[in-house]
């Protein structure tokens, strides 16, 4: 009985880091870079951030490796901020935009960044572990009306139904 337990708990521990069909990491990415403040642009619905708005995620190194994630939102309806911390490690490689999340260990949540101005790193395009979780973040509370056109539609190509995407309240 242990066995089968002990299986059934690995199995949820990493049965949620995995990558969307149609999805492929960024290459090349770098950590230092992509470290700092971004807001949430747009989301799919989640229960975990449902109703929330000026939604933003920060990111910054610990000494054990891991990365700190701190995501907070103000919660309209209850008149009052929200707030979330967590960690993040790299799956593969620390030079590969993939990532394993947890806010509540041991159950942990892929990062998935596949989409990124790799030259500013002004904007990022992120999934989880399917195509149910999806965010378009940038650095500004705004987004350009073209680059967010863009994303959409690569969200859109990657077998995201981007019809139900919500775009957060930034002022």
């Amino acid at each position: 009985m242990m066995k089968w337990l002990s299986l059934f708990l690995s199995m949820l521990m990493v049965g949620c880091t995995g990558v969307p069909e149609n999805v492929q990491p960024v290459k090349a990415f770098e950590q230092q870079r992509y470290l700092g403040k971004w807001y949430e642009i747009a989301r799919l619905d989640h229960s975990f951030e449902r109703g929330l708005s000026h939604v933003t995620a920060e990111y910054h190194p610990n000494t054990d490796g891991s990365i700190q994630v701190i995501n907070r939102g103000f919660d309209d309806q209850k008149n009052r901020w929200k707030q979330a911390e967590g960690k993040a490690w790299f799956v593969r490689s620390p030079d590969e935009g993939y990532l394993k999340v947890t806010f509540f260990w041991p159950f942990y949540g892929s990062y998935v960044v596949f989409g990124l101005d790799q030259e500013q790193y002004q904007y990022a395009l992120v999934a989880g572990p399917n195509h149910d979780y999806l965010w378009i973040l940038s650095r500004t509370p705004t987004l350009d009306k073209t680059i967010q056109e863009t994303l959409v539609k690569q969200a859109n190509q990657a077998g995201f139904d981007t019809s139900k995407l919500i775009f957060v309240p930034q002022q």
